[in-house]
C-alpha cells in the first residue's frame, strides 16, 4: 500500500499536458537565455520560476490564493498574512513583485549604474525620449479597441517602452493575471533590440541622414550631475504622484553614484542589491506563467501587440529626430531617435552600429545615450500616467 502511495504521490503521475506545455516552454526560455544569451540575468530566473511553478505537487506557487488576495468579496484572504500562512516559497516571494518593492529597487540599481550626462549636456534628447513613448499610448488604445479592458490594454501598451521594470511594476498594479506573458514579452523584446529596429531606421532614414555627424557633446560638471536628480525628483513627484515611486528611486540610485559622498551605498546598489533583486523577481515573475493564465489566446495578442508597441516607440523617436530636423541649423542623427526606448545601453549601442555602417568615422554613442536614458525616465511618467487614469 505504502508504495501504491508513493506512486500516486509521484508529480509524473499528476502531470497535465497543459503543465507539460508549460515545462517545455520553460526549456525553451532556458536555452535561449543560457545558448542565445537573451537578456540572461532576468530571462533565466524567469524561466526557473515557470518550471517550478508548473511542477506538479511542488506546491511553491498558489494562483487562486492570489485571485483570492485581489477578490474584495473574498476577506479570509484579502491580506498579505493568508499569504505567508499558507502560501509556498514562491507566494512569499511574489508578495515583493505586487507590493511594488522588486522593480523600485532595481531601479535604484539602474539609477547607480546610468550617466545622465548625455541628456544633461543635451536637452533635446528629452524629448526624443518622449517621442518613443508613443508606442505605450498607441498601443493601449488599440488593445482596448480589441476588447481587453483599459487595465489590460494599459499593461500590453507598456511593453512599448523596453524597460521590464516598469512593465512589472505597472502589470502588478493593473493586470496582475497577465505579468507572466507581458513580462517574457517585455524581457524578450529587450534581447531582441539588434533585431528589430535597424530595419525599421534603415525604412525610415536616408542613407544621407544615417551619416550624419554631430559635434562633440560639452562637458557636463559635477554640480549638474548632482542637481539633476533631484530637481527631477520633485518636478516628476509633483505633478506625477503615481511616478514618483520608480522616479524617486532611479534618481535615489543616480544621486548616490553622482554625489561623490557614499561610496559604498553606489556600489551596493550596483552589484548585490542589483543581483539579488533580480533572482527574487525573475523567479516571482515567472511563477505567475502558470498554464491556466498562459497558455490562451490573450498570451498570443499580447506577444503580437507588444512588438509592435516596441516597434511604433522605436519609429516615433527617429520620426521626431527628422522632424526636429527641418527646424535646427545644427542637424540630428535620426538614428539616436530610435535609442529613446529604455533598453539601456543596447538601443544607443544599436544606434551607433547603423551608424557607422553608413560613415565609419560617425561616433554616435554618447549622443544616443541621451534619448536612451531619457527613455528610462520617460516609460517611468509613461507608467505614472497609466496608472492615474486606470488605477
Amino acid at each position: 500500500m505504502n508504495i501504491l502511495e508513493f506512486f500516486s504521490g509521484m508529480g509524473f503521475m499528476q502531470l497535465t499536458w497543459q503543465q507539460g506545455i508549460m515545462l517545455l516552454v520553460s526549456f525553451f526560455l532556458l536555452f535561449l537565455a543560457i545558448h542565445k544569451k537573451y537578456e540572461p540575468l532576468l530571462l533565466l530566473p524567469i524561466a526557473f520560476g515557470m518550471l517550478l511553478t508548473n511542477l506538479p505537487g511542488a506546491n511553491m506557487f498558489h494562483s487562486e490564493l492570489w485571485t483570492a488576495f485581489l477578490d474584495p468579496d473574498s476577506p479570509a484572504y484579502h491580506s498579505y498574512g493568508a499569504i505567508l500562512k499558507e502560501g509556498g516559497l514562491l507566494d512569499v516571494l511574489y508578495i515583493g513583485v505586487k507590493a511594488g518593492v522588486y522593480p523600485c529597487l532595481i531601479f535604484i540599481g539602474v539609477g547607480a549604474m546610468t550617466d545622465f550626462g548625455p541628456l544633461i549636456a543635451n536637452p533635446k534628447s528629452l524629448i526624443l525620449g518622449a517621442a518613443a513613448q508613443i508606442g505605450i499610448f498607441v498601443t493601449f488604445l488599440c488593445a482596448n479597441a480589441m476588447g481587453f479592458t483599459p487595465a489590460e490594454a494599459g499593461s500590453i501598451g507598456i511593453i512599448g517602452g523596453a524597460d521590464g521594470p516598469t512593465s512589472i511594476f505597472l502589470t502588478s498594479k493593473l493586470a496582475p493575471h497577465l505579468l507572466g506573458p507581458i513580462a517574457i514579452a517585455a524581457y524578450s523584446y529587450m534581447a531582441l533590440v539588434p533585431v528589430i529596429q535597424p530595419p525599421i531606421m534603415r525604412a525610415l532614414t536616408t542613407k544621407k541622414e544615417r551619416a550624419i555627424k554631430m559635434g562633440q557633446l560639452r562637458p557636463v560638471s559635477q554640480t549638474e550631475k548632482i542637481v539633476f536628480p533631484i530637481i527631477i525628483t520633485a518636478i516628476v513627484a509633483l505633478i506625477l504622484p503615481d511616478a514618483a515611486p520608480l522616479i524617486g528611486c532611479l534618481m535615489l540610485g543616480n544621486l548616490m553614484k553622482e554625489c561623490g559622498v557614499v561610496d559604498r551605498l553606489s556600489k551596493t546598489a550596483q552589484n548585490e542589491l542589483m543581483n539579488i533583486v533580480v533572482i527574487f523577481l525573475g523567479l516571482s515573475v515567472g511563477a505567475t506563467a502558470t498554464a491556466g493564465s498562459f497558455l490562451t489566446w490573450q498570451t498570443l495578442m499580447i506577444l503580437a501587440m507588444g512588438i509592435v508597441a516596441f516597434g511604433l516607440g522605436s519609429a516615433g523617436g527617429v520620426l521626431l529626430a527628422k522632424f526636429m530636423n527641418l527646424f535646427l541649423k545644427e542637424k540630428i542623427n535620426p538614428l539616436i531617435g530610435s535609442a529613446g526606448v529604455s533598453a539601456v545601453p543596447m538601443a544607443a549601442r544599436v544606434s551607433q552600429t547603423v551608424g557607422q555602417e553608413e560613415n565609419p568615422s560617425n561616433f554616435l554613442l554618447m549622443h544616443a545615450m541621451g534619448p536612451n536614458v531619457a527613455g528610462v525616465i520617460g516609460s517611468a511618467v509613461a507608467a505614472g500616467v497609466l496608472l492615474t487614469m486606470l488605477g
